[in-house]
C-alpha cells in the first residue's frame, strides 16, 4: 500500500523538524520512505490602514506564509495504520495521511 503524509505548519523550522523527526521514525517502523518533498510556500499579504479617520498613507504590512511538506511510504503491513496514529506531532503542525492508487 502507498501513502502520502500531507504537513503543513505556519514556522519553518517546526515543520523540517517534525518531517525529518518523522521520517527517522518511519524508517525505523520497516517502510519503503521516499524523501521529504517541499511545496511551494502560499503567502498571504494584508495591509492594514493605521488610522482609519486622518492619515491614509499611514499604513501597515502583514504576511501568513504557510509551509507545506509531503512524504511518500510503502509497506505492506497493516499495523502501519496504528503506528501512524500512535505518533504524536508537535501543535502547530496539521497532518493528513491520503491512500495512493498502485
Amino acid at each position: 500500500m502507498k501513502f502520502r503524509i500531507f504537513l503543513r505548519s505556519f514556522d519553518k523550522d517546526l515543520i523540517n523538524f517534525t518531517s525529518q523527526e518523522l521520517r527517522a521514525l518511519l524508517l525505523r517502523a520497516e517502510c519503503n520512505v521516499t524523501g521529504i518533498v517541499s511545496l511551494p510556500i502560499r503567502i498571504k499579504r494584508f495591509c492594514v490602514l493605521r488610522s482609519p479617520h486622518i492619515d491614509k498613507d499611514s499604513r501597515e504590512h502583514f504576511e501568513l506564509r504557510l509551509y507545506k511538506r509531503f512524504i511518500d511510504l510503502e509497506t505492506e503491513s497493516a499495523t502501519i495504520f496504528d503506528f501512524l496514529f500512535q505518533t504524536e506531532l508537535p501543535p502547530g503542525v496539521s497532518c493528513t495521511l491520503r491512500i495512493l492508487p498502485k
